[in-house]
């Protein structure tokens, strides 16, 4: 596919979800079964398995697709209608997805490689890769599907800034450094403000997404946090606390939920919060006031979940 022919179908294809008038379902990743497990999470009920490739991580949803990224094997699944879709083979260690608000591009970050690659996830397809050095891992993009913020490590020092304005030519445009070891990023959709959690200390801090400044900094539970958002409100994960903190978009603490000890990563979808846990392979499904509505056994040990 040649640049013209990219933009022409970018712009013509805002491939929004469609879900066929049933309710969203929830994909969870089962790491040691090699599986996609479907869950209801209004009813609480699993659906089905589907068997992947090994070593399934993180998951994201882009589009009508969800990405998974196998960290160990060096793959990255394309998972469509419920089923393995297409397999790309070209990774080291896949880490995580940013979507693009078209749900045409995923933005995948590889520690391996130490870049991140841009997907054509209709095309499955990599259309381009920027090396950023480092140890990429979680990713985020703003709500006009320009900038991205990239952690460069677990306990990284830096995170990189990333212009994907022509995403078939991605520019790496500085650093930012944190007043900490950062882990989880997220912009708060619709606003001007980045969340950067922690993978060393107690502290979440707000940063101006234009200037990289902090704003300020908050109080949160053990390291590493992550973070997602819904609606006004700031979720919060600390999974070594098995604790889900609630905030408003100032920083105020609203409310601390109780969830399974190693719930880390988490996922907003429509009224509903997700966060599974490696420690017990559950998925936690909570409500926008942050109270537990159901909690279903999907797995050994679960590392990502997403809607679809």
């Amino acid at each position: 596919m040649d640049r013209r022919q990219f933009l022409v179908a970018a712009a013509a294809a805002p491939f929004a979800v469609r879900s066929g008038g049933r309710a969203p379902l929830a994909l969870v990743t089962a790491d040691v079964e090699a599986a996609v497990v479907v869950v209801d999470p209004y009813a609480g009920r699993v659906l089905r398995r589907v068997a992947t490739r090994p070593d399934p991580r993180s998951i994201e949803g882009v589009g009508e697709c969800a990405v998974i990224a196998h960290t160990a094997v060096g793959e990255v699944t394309l998972f469509r209608d419920l089923a393995v879709h297409h397999v790309l083979r070209d990774f080291g260690e896949p880490r995580y997805t940013a979507a693009s608000p078209n749900g045409r591009l995923a933005y995948v970050t590889d520690s391996g490689r130490a870049d991140v690659a841009v997907v054509d996830v209709v095309r499955a397809r990599v259309l381009a890769r920027l090396r950023l050095g480092g140890w990429p891992r979680h990713v985020s993009i703003d709500s006009a599907g320009r900038t991205l913020w990239v952690a460069l490590g677990t306990e990284a020092r830096d995170l990189a800034v990333v212009d994907v304005t022509r995403p078939l030519e991605p520019r790496h445009l500085g650093t930012i450094r944190p007043p900490f070891r950062l882990h989880d990023v997220a912009f708060v959709p619709g606003m001007r403000h980045v969340w950067v959690t922690s993978g060393a200390v107690r502290e979440i801090a707000i940063h101006d997404a234009r200037s990289g400044r902090v704003v300020r900094t908050l109080a949160a539970g053990s390291p590493p946090q992550h973070v997602a958002f819904e609606g006004a409100r700031a979720y919060v994960t600390s999974g070594i606390d098995g604790a889900l903190h609630v905030h408003d978009l100032s920083g105020r603490l609203l409310r601390t939920t109780a969830i399974p000890v190693g719930s880390y990563n988490i996922q907003r979808g429509p009224g509903r919060i997700l966060t599974p846990s490696l420690d017990h392979g559950t998925l936690s499904v909570l409500g926008a006031d942050g109270r537990v509505r159901r909690t279903v056994r999907a797995a050994r040990s679960s590392h990502d979940a997403c809607f679809t």
